[in-house]
């Protein structure tokens, strides 16, 4: 049991490392409706917005929301929040609520909070959903760095893909972890 757990600790955070790869070449934030391939479609690396740096980020990890929430609109389309008349498999994905809605099913929901004992549940590679000043949504990956009040630094894209200290810059709606893991 204890080699299990030094594996685990020593084994690196794949959604992190994806995040951070984006760190390596950001992305223009380049908004709009795109047609890509499926599954694991995406934009060129030189493009995209928040949604998309959870998605490549989740992709490194094995995971393509693509195709999951694709899939499950197939069979709940319905309790989506934001669709169209039918499923779409090039934006659906890259539309904040319906990140969130697939979380809140498939993920885990952790505090949204940042101070106390809500602080020690922020782990690198979880995801983190804001409700902006100006009433839009945005979204990132919480960062295995923090800043000296020990609050984690997040991976996003507002302007262009930054690791910057901005977790209690905007109002949290949503903090999850997946894929479920036991950190």
């Amino acid at each position: 049991m204890v080699a299990l757990v030094v594996a685990c600790l020593l084994q690196p955070n794949s959604v992190l490392v994806g995040a951070q790869r984006q760190l390596t070449s950001p992305s223009a934030y380049t908004p709009g409706y795109f047609r890509i391939g499926y599954p694991n479609g995406d934009l060129p690396s030189t493009q995209g917005v928040c949604t998309d740096v959870v998605i490549r980020a989740l992709r490194h990890a094995g995971r393509d929301l693509q195709r999951l929430i694709h899939e499950d609109m197939g069979h709940r389309f319905s309790t989506y929040p934001r669709r169209g008349r039918s499923r779409d498999r090039n934006i659906d994905h890259r539309r904040v609520p319906n990140q969130m809605h697939f979380l809140r099913k498939f993920g885990r929901t952790l505090p949204v909070g940042i101070s106390g004992r809500e602080l020690a549940t922020w782990h690198p590679g979880d995801l983190v959903y804001w409700k902006l000043d100006n009433g839009l949504d945005h979204c990132g990956v919480v960062s295995d760095r923090r800043n000296a009040r020990g609050v984690p630094l997040v991976i996003h894209n507002i302007q262009q893909t930054a690791e910057e200290d901005v977790l209690g810059r905007w109002r949290i709606i949503g903090h999850f972890r997946y894929p479920v893991r036991q950190s």
